[in-house]
């Protein structure tokens, strides 16, 4: 991915403070991106990313927002275009994710999914829309393997991540020619807080033999980010085959 350069683009990445998100920030930053990231409750994590961002040699900003409300949305936006003078990507990988039995699950737990993992995006790329209509920019979504598969214990989860995927192909038709959208849908992420059964529960049954890791998510989406041009609509999965 040496070769694929954002020298002299911004970016705007929500949930960016830590887990995958911060992994984003960081190589879209080696890539040569200045970078914007959002954080819901996590300040010290953000500022910690932020000073990285910063080692590497980028220009780097973080602002609190919660995707779901459209104030805070339209002033992180706001403030992210003020810091570095346009806007060139905006990252939606803000989410959230939950297990719930379906029978008995509550309206609020369906509703607090659906608020962050489906009307954020919406609302976070309704509000950068113009900025990346001047630049010619690009939206990348982070969806899920369970927006394409079914999980019994996740069902809200992963219809708000179905409905991502086709937010998605519709953000696609509707911002061309001048803005791509696509979508990096992931498998088992590897991360240093997840349970151990689990991993290694989902290793066995992937066809590469191992869960993915941050970073390779983020190489996925540093592919749309500064990939062909030519691409848009598309939902890539980083599962190592899980899902087929």
């Amino acid at each position: 991915m040496e070769t694929l350069t954002l020298s002299g683009k911004s970016a705007l990445v929500t949930g960016g403070a830590r887990r995958i998100g911060r992994q984003i920030a960081l190589t879209l930053a080696r890539a040569g991106a200045d970078v914007t990231l959002t954080f819901l409750s996590s300040a010290a994590e953000a500022a910690e990313t932020v000073h990285m961002l910063e080692d590497l040699g980028r220009r780097a900003f973080t602002i609190p927002c919660d995707v779901r409300s459209e104030e805070s949305v339209r002033h992180a936006v706001a403030s992210s275009v003020a810091f570095h003078g346009h806007l060139d990507l905006l990252v939606n990988n803000a989410g959230v994710f939950q297990s719930a039995s379906l029978e008995s699950m509550s309206l609020e737990q369906w509703d607090a999914i659906f608020q962050t993992n489906a009307r954020g995006p919406f609302l976070v790329s309704r509000e950068a829309l113009p900025h990346l209509r001047e630049r010619r920019g690009r939206i990348v979504h982070l969806g899920s393997l369970g927006g394409l598969r079914a999980w019994p214990n996740h069902a809200h989860y992963c219809a708000s991540k179905a409905a991502l995927h086709m937010l998605t192909q519709a953000m696609a038709k509707a911002f061309a020619p001048q803005v791509t959208v696509n979508c990096v849908a992931p498998g088992w992420i590897q991360l240093d807080d997840d349970p151990g059964t689990a991993a290694a529960r989902f290793a066995a049954k992937t066809p590469l033999g191992r869960n993915g890791s941050a970073e390779e998510v983020a190489e996925a989406v540093l592919f749309f980010a500064a990939g062909p041009a030519f691409i848009t609509g598309q939902i890539l999965c980083v599962d190592g085959g899980l899902g087929l």
